[in-house]
């Protein structure tokens, strides 16, 4: 397992990344939805809980990844 600049290895970093990220994604979205429901866009409103499922799924998924290469239990 080769390490990146930050001590960990590549994977775990890239993991790490994207769980961030599809975890602040799902965050913004939800405001997203409400700003569409606000404004009589339900089926944008929708849209926009469907990508936040989406990334939701993403983070999980990483999640269990990054549990799987460390050897550990997911809380």
């Amino acid at each position: 397992m080769a390490a990146g600049e930050t001590g960990f290895s590549d994977v775990v970093y890239d993991l790490v990344s994207v769980e961030y990220h599809a975890l602040k994604g799902g965050y913004v979205y939800g405001q997203y939805a409400r700003d569409a429901e606000d404004e009589g866009h339900e089926e944008i409103a929708e849209f926009f809980r469907q990508v936040m499922r989406e990334d939701s799924a993403r983070a999980e998924k990483c999640h269990r990844f990054l549990v799987q290469l460390s050897g550990t239990r997911a809380e």
